[in-house]
């Protein structure tokens, strides 16, 4: 059984010289250790159960260091259905003690073998099966799919009552079980790709080895394919994956059936018709044309998806939020765990890590925005997973605006066959403005001070126009050394319509180390209180600003406005 990549949490720094061992069995895996406990942990977290539930609902197999006891206590009321679980395992601090506690039907038996020899120390397997055959037969490996598995605890049983077995077809994998192995018996298991009903004393198992070729125009294109199966006397549950030309890459009816059909999506280069579609995908094949539109590809073994055609290109815009990585949204953390190619200036990119070292970093200056664009969208095109990461949220400021500006100009048919999704992430402004409490509770106007890209004339019209307005204002990047004076001119402008006791909210670096957080006001705010990290937030009229009982400000713009309203 194949598993995804697990992630190992610790709550103390005991832990830590275990969980090194534990990757070098899983080297993509990262280590999330408790804020504030653990030093040198991969990723930080604050909560563990909100941590631990987290990774449970993103089927991502989980090793807890800790006692087993707090792992079930925590994933308790997620406990709904026995048979759709990730692997979850306890693991003694000093490593002593190895005990898998969920997912049995997804390879935790497995992981809980690998990590007890890599301990050197005997895994706590209690499931009945796996401790007499050595093999757990309702969780064959990759490649291979279970028929039934209700049908399948049965058979299980029987075998553990007393009853003898024969294998049908060919199942290399439990060459080494301890099955009761008899070529007379009653009970088989048979692995085969034909349709079939199952007898009450089959096991039947069936090796992931059809592609379907297909058409993108076909109505009902995922009942057609079912249909398609069925009439090759072909079972549904050895589909692999889906075949199309390449041309048909952004085809949502493609994609829907895919996903409806739970298998991959593969493109390979147009053919003259629909069988020799299939055939130039997977050589070496049984060729079943049903139609114009559809022809299925059977193979002898299960096939290695990653050899046939390649997958639709993906590019990912993402936004990290401020820095903090609880501050992260979960789609993104998804996005990163997936992503082949990382793309950003490189301050960004070191933020989005740590890395798997099959993941390519593409470090560049921030400058280089539309370079980075175009650059991403050609890796894409290739079918890789590319992500291009921006600080804050991708769509402010940020590099959302030149990816699409990058595919505007484009006339490149693979360029607009790409998967592209923006990702949004925590802004600046809304960090700054989180910490101060609620500044921008009511309208406001988001601005970037720098002119590296519009003239300051422009600047300082909507300037004049927003505080006329009475918005709250955010800055970005307020001031540089290459331009000092911007900001004094613009706090002139923002005086002209305020009065000099405006609440000022200054946020340098909120989500990442050494954040500072200050509440002035516009009469007291000089330039030199400013630097290209700090986010400024000029209040407007209804602004107030009110002590904190542990010292500091809080700073709010109620919703409503002119005279406060009854209630």
């Amino acid at each position: 059984m194949t598993h995804s990549t697990p992630a190992i949490v610790i709550l103390g720094q005991g832990a830590l010289a275990t969980a090194r061992r534990l990757q070098q069995v899983y080297p993509a895996a990262k280590i999330h250790g408790l804020n504030g406990r653990v030093e040198g942990a991969d990723l930080t977290y604050s909560d563990f159960g909100a941590t631990v539930r987290e990774l449970y609902q993103q089927d991502t197999p989980i090793i807890a260091l800790c006692a087993a006891g707090i792992v079930i206590r925590t994933l308790a009321p997620l406990l709904l259905e026995k048979g759709v679980e990730p692997p979850v395992l306890a693991v003694a601090e000093d490593g002593s003690a190895v005990v898998p506690l969920l997912g049995g039907l997804g390879g935790v038996n497995v992981m809980a073998r690998e990590i007890a020899a890599a301990l050197e120390v005997a895994a706590a397997i209690t499931t009945s099966g796996e401790l007499r055959f050595g093999t757990c037969l309702l969780n064959p490996p990759g490649g291979y799919a279970l028929g039934d598995l209700e049908q399948g605890k049965r058979f299980v049983s029987d075998l553990l009552a007393g009853h003898s077995v024969r294998i049908d077809g060919a199942a290399p994998w439990l060459e080494q079980a301890q099955l009761p192995e008899d070529s007379q018996a009653q009970r088989s298991i048979h692995v085969g790709s034909d349709a079939r009903a199952a007898s009450a004393s089959e096991l039947l198992i069936y090796p992931r080895s059809v592609a379907v070729a297909v058409g993108a125009d076909v109505a009902d294109l995922p009942g057609a394919i079912r249909d398609a199966l069925q009439q090759a006397g072909v079972a549904i549950q050895s589909l692999a994956c889906l075949v199309a030309a390449d041309v048909q890459m952004a085809s949502p009816a493609l994609r829907e059936a895919a996903l409806e059909l739970a298998v991959p999506l593969r493109f390979v280069a147009p053919a003259n018709d629909i069988g020799e579609l299939a055939r130039d995908a997977v050589s070496g094949t049984r060729i079943i044309t049903t139609s114009r539109d559809i022809a299925i590809a059977v193979a002898e073994q299960p096939l290695d998806i990653l050899q046939i055609g390649r997958p639709r290109g993906r590019l990912a815009v993402i936004g990290l939020g401020p820095g903090a990585a609880e501050l992260m949204v979960p789609a993104v953390k998804a996005e990163l765990a997936r992503a082949t190619d990382v793309l950003g200036y490189e301050t960004y990119v070191r933020m989005a890590g740590p890395f798997r070292d099959d993941q390519v970093q593409h470090c560049t200056d921030n400058r280089e925005e539309m370079q980075r664009a175009r650059h991403a969208f050609r890796l894409a095109a290739q079918g890789r997973s590319v992500i291009v990461v921006s600080s804050g949220d991708p769509g402010v400021f940020a590099m959302a605006a030149a990816v699409l500006e990058a595919l505007h100009e484009s006339v490149d048919p693979a360029w607009h066959s790409v998967d592209l999704e923006i990702l949004p992430g925590v802004s600046a402004s809304l960090a700054t403005a989180a910490q101060a409490g609620a500044p921008l509770g009511h309208d406001f106007c988001v601005m970037s001070l720098s002119d590296n890209l519009k003239p300051w004339s422009i600047i300082e019209k909507r300037l004049d126009l927003a505080a006329e307005a009475d918005l709250v204002l955010a800055f970005y990047n307020p001031i540089s050394r290459a331009r000092p004076w911007q900001l004094g001119r613009a706090l002139e402008i923002v005086a002209q319509h305020r009065t000099s006791q405006t609440p000022v909210v200054l946020g340098r670096d909120i989500g990442r180390p050494g954040q500072t957080l200050r509440v002035t006001t516009l009469g007291e705010l000089t330039p030199d209180q400013v630097d290209m990290r700090t986010m400024v937030l000029i209040g407007s009229s209804t602004t107030c600003a009110f002590p904190r009982a542990e010292g500091g400000e809080w700073v709010y713009t109620p919703r409503w406005y002119g005279e406060k309203p009854n209630g």
